[in-house]
């Protein structure tokens, strides 16, 4: 809960920033160009951040914590060796960068779209170093029980990107900035300062929580110590992993980036969809990892299984409604946060369509978070390298393959499938891991009663949808009490319809909010 609440927080910061985005920039060509320039760190965080290298990191420094075999000495070796790592990467991606955009967005060669990528690319690319140490720092704290500072940093980074925004409006409005290429690149620039400005201040931030937490991280350096060795191997095969998954968003970007303006709507539909993963499964994601890590260290099969099995309880009495909100009503939710300023109604109409299209596969990209530990937690990095291989096929095939068909439609698509299939595959590859790694009895009969009460409502917000359809389409504040009122209205027919049908308890919900030890 404590994670939860602070990824909300920063989600709903995320969704403020985006809303002023698509109302100055739209989905222009600067907007594209600041969108892909922001993507390249966050691509490469995947593997050094909270992706690849985190989980490997995370289980070898809990299962040392556990056993009290100098954790802060192992701890400190990574941090330098991490730092030297991104370092060189920066520099090299600096001097790379119109390679870079290119390899993100083939689309944009030969129009306006690469200078400005290139320029706002080599600006925001060092943010990788201070994100990705963070996120070190942060598997620290969360190793060690301490959740909040980790959890509140991202915070910082859309607080920073919003202040940066609406200095961009105040310089227009000290000097009188009327053209819109010049309004749309003051933007952009300010924006990509602010992410650089962001990255420090939140590594500042948990690097505070570190040192009092009792852990002395100041860098070193590097030595190549038998530690670092294991890590490396084991971080490997996950780098190649994550850099699969990436490959699969590049083959989104690139279909994309042939279609003028899906590249914006394909990520402002990523940000109501990433609402709930981030919230629900990647907040639980990384309180399970180091538990379950502990518990494996204990040999506490009982505990490893409850702790599984709750997480998935929570994560579907969560995402499922999500999801059928997402496929159910997805016009209105688009159209009320961002058809505002430069962000029309034609835009609206395609950014619902690939906001169902995630929605669809919601239920699989939080699966995958709670499942995925298992993996980690025992060391295992291969099995999932095996099994994103698979998907990315799966996404390739149908993201290109359906192009000539449904268009830029295919991307979402392509995603979504790969999703499935991915879950569907460490699902079966857990199997054989005894039953720390299995559901037990009353987590697989609540499965089918939160999908049904998600249904009930699913219904009930169509109906909702069109009684509030003068409020949603009205103008100010009419439409944004119009969704508070769908959105209350729909979490009260599901919470009904959820304990009537069994599938949680008014006082399971209560000792939710207490922290278990």
């Amino acid at each position: 809960m404590t994670v939860g609440a602070w990824t909300l927080a920063s989600r709903v910061l995320g969704f403020a920033r985006d809303i002023l985005i698509a109302a100055w920039l739209g989905t222009g060509p600067v907007a594209e160009a600041f969108l892909v320039a922001f993507a390249l760190p966050n691509m490469f965080r995947r593997f050094f951040a909270e992706g690849a290298f985190n989980m490997a990191f995370v289980p070898l420094f809990s299962k040392k914590l556990e056993a009290g075999t100098d954790a802060e000495g192992f701890a400190r070796d990574a941090f330098s060796g991490l730092a030297t790592v991104l370092v060189v990467l920066t520099i090299l991606a600096t001097i790379f960068m119109p390679w870079l955009v290119l390899a993100m967005a083939s689309g944009f060669a030969g129009d306006e779209r690469l200078p400005i990528a290139v320029t706002l690319g080599r600006i925001v690319f060092p943010y990788i170093l201070f994100i990705s140490l963070a996120a070190l720092l942060s598997g620290i704290l969360n190793a060690s029980g301490r959740f909040v500072a980790a959890a509140a940093a991202p915070v910082l980074l859309n607080i920073i990107l919003i202040g940066s925004l609406l200095a961009a409006e105040h310089v227009f409005a000290d000097f009188s900035v009327i053209d819109a290429a010049e309004a749309g690149a003051t933007h952009g620039t300010l924006l990509a300062f602010g992410v650089i400005i962001a990255g420090i201040a939140q590594m500042a931030m948990v690097w505070i929580a570190v040192r009092r937490a009792g852990f002395d991280l100041r860098p070193k350096r590097p030595v190549w110590t038998p530690d670092l060795k294991r890590l490396a191997l084991i971080a490997g095969p996950a780098m190649l992993a994550g850099g699969v998954v990436q490959v699969n968003l590049l083959v989104g970007r690139q279909v994309a980036s042939f279609f003028d303006g899906a590249i914006a709507w394909l990520s402002y539909a990523d940000r109501l969809y990433q609402l709930p993963l981030g919230v629900v499964g990647i907040a639980i994601g990384i309180v399970l990892l180091p538990d379950l890590s502990r518990r494996l260290q204990a040999g506490d099969t009982e505990g490893g299984s409850h702790a599984l099995s709750r997480a998935a309880e929570m994560s579907l009495a969560l995402a499922v409604p999500a999801a059928v909100a997402l496929v159910a009503i997805p016009g209105v939710l688009v159209r009320v946060l961002f058809e505002r300023g430069a962000f029309d109604a034609a835009d609206t109409q395609a950014t619902a369509l690939i906001c169902a299209v995630y929605g669809l596969g919601l239920p699989a990209f939080v699966l995958q978070k709670v499942l995925q530990p298992l993996y980690f937690a025992r060391e295992d990095t291969r099995r999932p390298f095996y099994y994103a291989l698979v998907a990315l096929v799966v996404n390739a095939g149908v993201a290109v393959g359906l192009v000539p068909v449904i268009g830029y439609l295919a991307a979402a698509l392509g995603t979504t499938l790969a999703g499935w299939a991915m879950l569907l595959l460490l699902w079966h590859g857990a199997r054989d891991m005894g039953d720390a790694a299995r559901f037990d009895a009353k987590a697989k009969a609540r499965f089918g009663r939160i999908v049904v009460a998600a249904l009930v409502m699913g219904v009930a917000l169509w109906g909702l949808d069109a009684a509030l359809t003068p409020m949603t389409t009205g103008r100010g504040v009419s439409k944004a009490v119009g969704l508070i009122l769908l959105c209350v209205g729909g979490a009260l027919v599901y919470a009904a319809a959820a304990v009537g049908l069994g599938a949680f308890s008014l006082a399971e919900l209560k000792s939710a909010f207490r922290r278990q030890r």
